[in-house]
């Protein structure tokens, strides 16, 4: 049977009402008595009723994390750094994969709230009408994590997506590259697809590049994608000297697919990207790349959420942090 408060009460021959307070930290309770709950709870294997708890306080102490892809160690990084800051502030983490998938992101966004999480942070692609209209069913705060919304009216924490992929571009530039091709992702994403597209763009115009729409190729950030993006790129007549993948994993795959058409990474082609995971300096050569500081933006979405969750002063509830160029062995000069 499942052992209760009053159950504990007996055993400690105490009141309900001490007993509470134990379990809750109050610090009203002589160390004595405490001590003699904190036995009888060990004895009988009591273990709060977290619902109950929720109910009567009408906090659950839980934050609801949507994640858009689980096995990408990006996110993985994120979710580490958000984990990290609800421990210290004594939160619980519910972690629901959304598969990159709309539908299924407005399910579990749903679900979660259902739930009663005390607020939510969501990482995704596309914050669409959809997506704001089931933040604005919500009685709770909702931060945005590596992502933003167009409207620019929910919290957010991320970095320039634009600005990252110019640098990363300009690098090539700087190396006297001019036939520089683009593995980007769904331009659909206003992140890591569209404003990274944007920043390539930019870093031509600027160099006096003309754009070639026959050197850019959409993936979906997966590494077979880099693979055929890059398999692409080797048929054509006039091949690029460097490439600029919306993401590591994309980029490892054109790699990968340079060194098995008998060419050689930076020899033949360079190749730079942007993210920074592990997989950058795992790969050989290892990827040069602009680093997202992806434990830093879930450390800081989780220290803004508990902000909003506590009602206390945020001075800019719109977070840009920094991205740093990271050079290393996969791109040299024409």
């Amino acid at each position: 049977m499942t052992v209760t408060i009053y159950d504990v009460a007996r055993e400690a021959g105490v009141s309900m009402a001490t007993v509470s307070r134990v379990v809750n930290n109050n610090p009203n309770v002589k160390p004595q008595t405490r001590k003699k709950v904190f036995e009888a709870i060990e004895r009988l294997g009591y273990r709060p009723n977290a619902v109950a708890r929720g109910l009567a306080s009408k906090k659950t102490t839980t934050v609801g994390v949507v994640i858009p892809d689980i096995s990408n160690s990006i996110f993985a990084e994120v979710a580490r750094g958000i984990e990290d800051i609800a421990n210290m502030y004594h939160y619980n983490i519910i972690l629901c994969n959304a598969d990159k998938k709309k539908e299924k992101e407005i399910r579990v966004i749903n679900t979660l709230l259902e739930k009663q999480v005390d607020g939510l942070l969501f990482m995704g692609g596309a914050v669409t009408d959809e997506h704001v209209q089931a933040f604005k069913t919500a009685n709770v705060p909702i931060v945005l994590c590596a992502t933003t919304d167009e409207q620019g009216t929910i919290p957010s924490v991320d970095i320039d997506h634009e600005a990252a992929a110019f640098d990363a571009v300009n690098a090539l530039i700087q190396k006297g590259h001019r036939a520089i091709a683009m593995i980007s992702g769904t331009l659909q994403d206003p992140a890591n697809g569209y404003a990274r597209f944007q920043g390539y763009k930019r870093a031509l115009e600027q160099a006096g590049i003309a754009y070639d729409e026959s050197l850019v190729r959409v993936g979906n950030y997966r590494y077979e994608s880099g693979i055929e993006a890059m398999k692409y790129f080797l048929e054509l007549k006039d091949t690029p000297t460097a490439v600029f993948s919306a993401t590591d994993e994309m980029a490892i795959g054109a790699i990968h697919a340079i060194q098995d058409s008998g060419a050689k990474v930076p020899d033949d082609i360079s190749v730079i990207s942007v993210d920074n995971s592990r997989m950058a300096s795992m790969v050989r050569p290892q990827l040069s790349t602009v680093a997202q500081p992806m434990y830093d933006i879930g450390a800081v979405s989780m220290r803004l959420l508990t902000k909003l969750m506590k009602k206390e002063n945020v001075d800019d509830p719109k977070v840009v942090l920094p991205h740093e160029y990271i050079s290393r062995q996969s791109v040299q000069p024409v």
